[in-house]
């Protein structure tokens, strides 16, 4: 499409002025319309040159860059020259500019009077906005004078033109039908690869596994190129460490137990086994929680199984949408699984352990007659963490271990933990009360009844083991003497 060409109207000769119009309003209004026509020729145009790519493809950013850029020039040639370049890579279109860090930028270089440009040329519209971003981001453009030039538009786009309004918004439907497209086939295919062909798809290997290969990629094209594709084979180390894993727990060995167990024998986890896939995972102990993610992975059973989690994307301010979303990791539900027909590698527990070892709970045994009356309101102040309930010499009292757990050996630098009864609290809760008579109202006859309205205006409560206090998380921070 050829670009639009910005023509100054021809200067229009003064009409003839006869006796007595001379100062009349058509005439003055001539006079201006013809002072318009007469301004100088505008000098050539200072471009900022705006790109993006998306490598999610295995697209080349070097090449992408350039064809834009070509792209962009071709656009602006003879109306002036780019000064400025801002190009995004590994950036979603579904990111808001402003949370793009070359499109932030260029945002921010608007704001500048001395910026060094004075439009904006995009290598492609659709890789640079996405549904209403354009509409959105008009008036930013307009208030600060800059013009965008759109290569599908053919020059700059008008903010004033319907019909250019209409196009910018089509093509961002377009660019986000293309998004949609792209994620249902993907997962279409990845959903039956891994189903029906038990292909491994990417990703960190689970730990006791290691990846090997096997054979040439299925597509010719990849194949050619030297493309190969893996799987997973059981690593001689680690894998044996899974099966033992398993049978321990269906002994009946806690999660816990089976965390303390490998410290004390010195077993690196996972994350410190295969260091460069895990660059965020600094600790080397086990802990409950490792534990419990080996024994619900099904692919230890050599099944191929694929996706157990998904992306959500979340608004950022439901008030604000164009702030855009942020990406929440979620599970899945088992039946949304992607489960291979057939065994895809060699399997380090049977199927029929795999499921037993999911039925076995360390469910909590709840003793009749034992209640806590504090139980979810009182915190430790040392370290914050909501203290636990438990049963002490015939009464209820509250602990706090500051995060230590017995799957992990006591460290000598760990404070003592915090422990409080609970009748040595509750004598003092009617004072507490009345000093939150704002807040709570008039305090109650019972004072069992207090622990209930504290709960219901959302009030806890933290107890410092060295001074023995109580302090209400209220903006006055309330704070009585237990002793």
């Amino acid at each position: 499409m050829a670009p639009r060409s910005i023509q100054q109207p021809l200067p229009a000769s003064e009409p003839p002025a006869t006796a007595g119009d001379t100062h009349t309003l058509d005439h003055w209004i001539a006079r201006q319309a013809i002072a318009a026509t007469d301004k100088p020729a505008p000098t050539a145009l200072r471009f900022a040159f705006y790109g993006r790519v998306s490598t999610e493809d295995h697209q080349d950013p070097a090449t992408s860059r350039a064809w834009q850029l070509l792209r962009a020039q071709a656009l602006t040639s003879g109306y002036g020259r780019i000064t400025a370049e801002y190009f995004d890579i590994g950036r979603s279109r579904t990111v808001p500019w402003a949370r793009r860090p070359e499109a932030g930028a260029l945002l921010a270089a608007l704001t500048d009077p001395d910026r060094n440009f004075d439009a904006i040329v995009i290598g492609s519209s659709e890789r640079a906005f996405y549904g209403n971003q354009f509409t959105v981001m008009s008036p930013l453009f307009e208030y600060y004078g800059v013009t965008v030039w759109i290569p599908e538009l053919g020059g700059a786009a008008d903010s004033h033109s319907l019909g250019d309004e209409e196009l910018m918004v089509l093509l961002g439907i377009l660019a986000k039908r293309e998004v949609a497209r792209a994620r249902i086939r993907a997962h279409t295919a990845m959903t039956v690869q891994a189903r029906d062909q038990g292909r491994y798809l990417g990703g960190r290997p689970p730990y006791g596994y290691r990846l090997i290969d096997a054979g040439p990629h299925p597509n010719r094209a990849l194949a050619r190129r030297g493309v190969r594709i893996h799987r997973l084979d059981p690593d001689p180390c680690t894998g044996p460490i899974v099966t033992w894993i398993f049978h321990q727990r269906l002994a009946g060995r806690s999660t816990a137990r089976l965390a303390r167990a490998l410290n004390d024998a010195a077993i690196p986890n996972p994350s410190a086994t295969d260091p460069a896939p895990n660059p965020h995972r600094t600790g080397t102990q086990w802990t409950a929680t490792t534990v419990r993610a080996i024994l619900a992975n099904p692919r230890y059973t050599g099944r191929q199984v694929w996706n157990r989690q998904r992306t959500d994307h979340v608004l950022l301010d439901p008030d604000n949408t164009t702030l855009g979303t942020r990406d929440i990791m979620r599970w899945n539900a088992p039946d949304q699984w992607a489960v291979s027909t057939a065994p895809a590698h060699p399997a380090l527990v049977s199927e029929a352990d795999f499921t037993a070892a999911q039925n076995i709970r360390t469910a909590r045994r709840a003793t009749p007659g034992r209640t806590y009356q504090l139980s979810g309101i009182l915190h430790c102040d040392l370290c914050s963490r909501r203290m636990k309930s438990c049963w002490s010499n015939g009464h209820p009292a509250y602990r706090c271990r500051h995060g230590h757990t017995t799957a992990q050996q006591r460290q000598p630098h760990r404070p003592r933990n915090a422990f409080v009864r609970e009748h040595r609290i509750q004598p003092h809760l009617p004072a507490l009360a009345l000093r939150l008579t704002a807040t709570l109202g008039p305090p109650p006859p019972d004072e069992t009844q207090i622990p209930q309205l504290l709960r219901t205006a959302g009030i806890t409560l933290s107890y410092d083991p060295h001074s023995k206090t109580l302090t209400a998380d209220t903006p006055t921070r309330e704070r009585i003497f237990i002793g």
